[in-house]
């Protein structure tokens, strides 16, 4: 099978880019990114999808950005399909498709700043990426027995629990609990701001009253032994007094789970999916859950619901014929009225449903 390397992957020095009109147009396009207020996430991942499309293009001569057509993209779209790590695994649908939305933005740019007089990446079809569900979804049971491998008889123990309990009750990603602030979390009112979340948005959470619990027990016996001189005022910090950067939250969590005995890939995500799939399956309404999450539309919450799967199996035994065939064989009256309060309850769900299409 076909074998390429991108360049600049892991473990390898990126090479210089080529000095030409195509790579200055990059540094403009990065600059325009940060004075209009991009993250320096997003300005990071165009700065690197670039880089290596303007290296595939550096190797064919191309120097212009004039030279650059629809072909040519197309071309380029299939190297990356046919990219293959060092693995053996080819590039996953969403990861072609994240080295791509770059190019569509900058082309775009680029025809705007009048660099060029058309726009190359217009007509790109980009692959659909595919809707996958999270690959597990952590039980009841095991977040306990995770928050029970803290040794909260240490001082990282207690730590390690304070983080693990915050990610379980509010749901924030892995950066957004490393950039917390001890003014951002309100533990008398059980509340905890995210200060520039994805996309730069703000928002207010809800944190339970055992996070609160713990998280003022790592305030007032931790974590002024682990601060170093100067405070920043970061909440959680390393062993060494400092803030979690890149991924040292995530290998925290992991420690933990590995700890608990569980094998089943993830760290900090896993704990947001179990929130809003127990809160699910507990009743809570979707769009509430959208809020907690920050999720920009509905549909990317909705992707908890084909996860929260014991209301369907609740409402598949109930209701099922051949499940309800055997129900009367064994015991018909009795099961009579379970089977009228298994439809009552179906008929309500289907009617919750419509009024939420109508609205």
């Amino acid at each position: 099978m076909l074998r390429r390397k991108l360049h600049g992957g892991p473990g390898r020095r990126a090479p210089d880019l080529p000095d030409t009109a195509l790579t200055r147009a990059m540094i403009e396009f990065l600059a325009w990114s940060e004075a209009t207020g991009c993250t320096e996430a997003t300005i990071a991942t165009r700065k690197q999808s670039l880089r290596v499309f303007l290296l595939w293009c550096g190797e064919r001569s191309i120097a212009r950005p004039q030279e650059v057509t629809l072909p040519m993209l197309e071309r380029y779209q299939r190297y990356l399909f046919h990219y293959r790590k060092s693995d053996g695994q080819p590039l996953g649908f969403i990861s072609q498709r994240s080295r791509l939305v770059p190019l569509k933005t900058f082309f775009k740019w680029a025809t705007r700043a009048r660099l060029i007089l058309y726009n190359p990446a217009s007509e790109l079809v980009l692959a659909r990426p595919p809707k996958r569900l999270p690959r597990h979804i952590l039980t009841l049971p095991e977040i306990e027995a995770i928050l029970a491998s803290c040794d909260v008889e240490t001082l990282p123990g207690v730590r390690d629990r304070a983080v693990i309990e915050t990610l379980y009750s509010t749901g924030v990603r892995r950066m957004e609990a490393a950039r917390l602030r001890i003014y951002d979390v309100d533990l008398e009112g059980g509340t905890l701001f995210v200060r520039e979340g994805k996309g730069r948005k703000d928002r207010m959470v809800p944190i339970g009253a055992r996070a609160c619990a713990w998280v003022a027990k790592y305030l007032a016996d931790v974590r002024p032994e682990l601060l170093a001189e100067l405070d920043e005022g970061v909440l959680f910090l390393t062993d060494y007094g400092e803030p979690f950067v890149g991924e040292r939250l995530g290998y925290l969590v992991r420690s933990a789970i590995e700890r608990a005995g569980y094998t089943f890939p993830g760290s900090c995500h896993l704990f947001r999916h179990a929130m809003a799939t127990h809160m699910l399956e507990n009743g809570a309404d979707i769009r509430y859950i959208q809020a907690i999450l920050g999720h920009a539309k509905l549909t990317t919450t909705e992707l908890y619901t084909q996860v929260s799967i014991l209301k369907l199996k609740e409402i598949h035994s109930a209701t099922h014929p051949a499940r309800l065939e055997r129900a009367r064989s064994d015991d018909r009256r009795s099961n009579e009225g379970n089977v009228e309060d298994a439809r009552e309850r179906l008929l309500d769900v289907l009617a919750a449903e419509s009024d939420d299409e109508d609205a």
